[in-house]
């Protein structure tokens, strides 16, 4: 149940923001029924000169935005793109890619978000299954988007470069230094850079936006569910609404004097929702970063500013491992909030112990969630931060905690399975009706809940805690990786007979895969193999997903029923 329904003898340890909402009886926040570009129209003309973007010290106002948006939203009508038509983003943390996403939106199209360190054939299998007519993706992926577009639906491609957004002269410095080499084509038939795409915009002159309702699809984003295969998740304009009204609630103070250090891609559901869309509707400035070095971090830090530090624990590993952060004082961060994976309590005890030295007032909240319930589903506030937690449910949202085989909500202090119901429950698994059924069940109150495949309980004061999965995931800087994944691509591989994959702790990434590999007959584990395999795997997966190391063996160990014993592997 949520929280704040449920009746304790005791006095509350903890206030929060939105225990009022329930005090005065209300079962759910209220959600526009409009789309999510509609929402930021509503908002930004109560701050359309503050500064939205801030991108290497190149400032949009909210108003900018907004008309480059609507540019945008021109330019992709017409050149053919249509309401419910799919159109996939290829791009890190730059500007183009916030606009393209609201443009998209505008005119009732569906955003398709692509990591762009993917390898060709994922792009590829994204574009098919996803139906894609348009592509905007990065200059630097072009040589693989240029190798699989023909097998797509793909009719044109616009191509966007890290300084078309960036001052003159460091754009300057990025074109000599990098894009020479790059070998992009010029504006034609199939292809457009991004700044002759606009220009088609400001030459179209007829009405472009779409009036789309909450229920209606908005974005796609990729997750490997709980079974561990890729999956393509619908979320409504509804489901983001959702969590823009929670964030409201939550963090009522947040406004025109933040600024949200964007580290986390927006490719991922928590830097797409949290870490832009949310800071834009508070009418904060989102200082985009397209790529984190954590040993520049302390640069990032000096140079904006921020008052808001959102990331997973690896980003908070790299800032408390930054030497040149000695004696910096921290006290303009007012925000500090970790999601995408636990903290460990000694870890989470010694984050605060480096806020409080650096003259930061904050303490690091936890928070939980999954892209299937559009990111976060609680978060720690005040004395309900508790070392080791992950939070109170949000606004709105209920969590529960049930018996794995009876189904049984289970007692406070018990184990069981998380599960999730509230607005921001996905659609469903795009053309995938049997795994949306097996993660997502209603039941007997009519309610969708979302059977999340973690462990956790709830203590006596209904904070909530989370033991482990009850399926094998590793989280690499943050993203889920899914060994069964890693297993079946190596497997397909002519020399691999047989092959497990487990994680193994990494000082940065906290996580890494490594790979156990027992090869065919006749194949000898030399260099040459290793090579063969680490080149076959920068082709078939993400680049985090690739195993650090691979060990060779004769066989791997089996448990009774015949499966491979990960137990004794990881030992």
């Amino acid at each position: 149940m949520n929280l704040f329904k449920r009746k304790h003898k005791k006095e509350k340890i903890y206030t929060n923001p939105w225990e009022k909402y329930y005090e005065e009886g209300k079962e759910t926040i209220d959600i526009p029924d409009i789309s999510i570009y509609e929402y930021l129209e509503r908002k930004y003309i109560n701050y359309e000169y503050s500064v939205a973007i801030n991108y290497f010290n190149q400032k949009m106002s909210y108003r900018e935005l907004i008309n480059k948006i609507d540019l945008c939203a021109k330019a992709l009508v017409s050149y053919g793109v249509r309401e419910n038509d799919v159109v996939s983003i290829c791009l890190p943390n730059v500007p183009e890619a916030v606009i393209a996403f609201y443009a998209i939106n505008k005119i009732g199209a569906i955003a398709n978000m692509i990591h762009p360190l993917s390898a060709e054939l994922e792009i590829k299998d994204s574009l098919l299954k996803t139906n894609t007519v348009l592509l905007i993706t990065l200059n630097i992926t072009f040589n693989k988007v240029e190798s699989i577009i023909d097998d797509t639906k793909i009719y044109k491609t616009v191509i966007v470069s890290p300084k078309d957004s960036m001052p003159t002269l460091l754009g300057l410095g990025y074109m000599l230094s990098k894009e020479l080499s790059l070998n992009i084509p010029k504006s034609n038939e199939k292809y457009m850079l991004w700044n002759d795409f606009i220009l088609k915009g400001e030459k179209y002159n007829k009405n472009i936006k779409k009036d789309r309702k909450a229920k209606e699809d908005a974005v796609i984003l990729h997750s490997g569910g709980t079974t561990g295969t890729p999956k393509n998740i619908v979320l409504t304009n509804g489901n983001i609404n959702a969590i823009m009204e929670e964030a409201k609630i939550c963090f009522p103070t947040l406004d025109t004097k933040d600024t949200f250090l964007s580290i986390l891609p927006l490719f991922h559901c928590l830097g797409l929702v949290v870490n832009v869309l949310a800071p834009l509707t508070f009418g904060s400035t989102i200082a985009l970063i397209p790529q984190f070095d954590p040993k520049r971090f302390d640069k990032l830090i000096k140079k904006y500013k921020p008052t808001v530090l959102l990331g997973v624990p690896t980003l908070f590993e790299a800032l408390i491992k930054n030497p040149y952060m000695i004696n910096y004082d921290m006290s303009h961060v007012s925000t500090v909030v970790s999601g995408g994976d636990s903290l460990t309590i000694d870890k989470n005890e010694e984050i605060n112990n480096y806020l409080k030295e650096h003259n930061c007032s904050a303490r690091i909240m936890q928070g939980y969630g999954m892209t299937e319930t559009t990111g976060p589903a609680s978060i720690g506030f005040n004395n309900s931060d508790k070392l080791g937690s992950i939070g109170i449910p949000l606004p709105s949202t209920e969590i529960k905690i049930l018996n794995i085989e009876t189904m049984e909500e289970m007692k406070y202090g018990e184990i069981g399975e998380i599960c999730i119901t509230g607005p921001t429950v996905m659609s469903r698994y795009l053309d995938n009706k049997k795994e949306t059924d097996d993660i997502i069940k209603v039941h007997e109150d009519g309610k969708r809940w979302v059977h999340t495949g973690d462990l956790g309980y709830m203590d006596e004061d209904g904070v909530l805690f989370y033991v482990q999965r009850l399926k094998r995931m590793l989280i690499v800087s943050g993203y889920n990786v899914y060994p069964s994944h890693i297993e079946k691509v190596l497997e397909e591989h002519k020399y691999v007979d047989t092959c497990g994959v487990i994680g193994i702790p990494d000082p940065y990434k906290i996580q890494v895969p490594k790979a156990f590999i027992v090869l065919k007959k006749g194949i000898e584990p030399t260099p040459e193999v290793t090579k063969e395999l680490k080149d076959y795997c920068y082709t078939h997966l993400s680049k985090y997903m690739i195993p650090k190391k691979f060990e060779y063996r004769e066989s791997l160990p089996k448990t009774l029923v015949g499966k491979i014993d990960y137990r004794k592997l990881e030992k």
